[in-house]
């Protein structure tokens, strides 16, 4: 069992994240992992399942078995280190913001890793962005042109997430098995999948 096994369709999605939490492991510096990601698609495409299961593959010392307490508690809410942010209001304002932030800030309870999942951040008032963004250390001078949220888009690692059918993703990437190597066949899946 794995964190990313209810993640279907989503292979490109799942091998970027295993990446990642591999990279973080490693002590080296590398592009595979930073320290905001975006994950976005439409509806029912699992952008908070993925988000989560990220969470949990970062504070499980076995890079997201599924089984373990760390797994478990991340996953039901319970974990220390792992916050999930579910909008109650028609907006988040800059006071959740702020206190957001604080708690952001304390350094990790059980693992070497803090981690906020935000669902539905395009609700963030445009001030309750702005603070965001300066946390998220961006780059003003080279983002001049653009929104608050295209701005914060900009200073993260973003990951397009699809909506797709278990039988048409899974006879789609058996048929190209057989004539690519598996991760060929499943990239030339996720590519098809997205871009139609």
């Amino acid at each position: 069992m794995s964190v990313y096994t209810d993640l279907v369709g989503q292979e490109l999605v799942v091998e970027i994240l295993q990446k990642a939490v591999a990279a973080t492991r490693s002590g080296e510096e590398s592009q595979e992992m930073t320290h905001a990601w975006v994950f976005t698609g439409p509806p029912g495409s699992g952008r908070s399942s993925a988000a989560i299961a990220f969470a949990q593959a970062l504070v499980c010392s076995k890079d997201g078995c599924g089984t373990c307490n760390e797994c478990r508690s991340a996953s039901n809410g319970s974990h220390p280190d792992v916050e999930v942010i579910v909008t109650e209001g028609l907006s988040i304002k800059i006071d959740e913001v702020r206190e957001l932030l604080t708690r952001v800030a304390w350094a990790p309870s059980m693992g070497g890793w803090r981690v906020v999942v935000m669902e539905d951040a395009d609700r963030l008032t445009e001030s309750a962005a702005n603070a965001l963004l300066k946390q998220l250390k961006s780059q003003a001078t080279e983002l001049c042109g653009c929104s608050v949220l295209q701005r914060c888009m900009m200073c993260c690692q973003r990951l397009d997430l699809v909506v797709v059918t278990c039988n048409l993703s899974h006879h789609l990437t058996q048929l190209l098995h057989v004539f690519f190597k598996p991760e060929t066949a499943s990239h030339l899946s996720w590519q098809i999948l997205q871009h139609g």
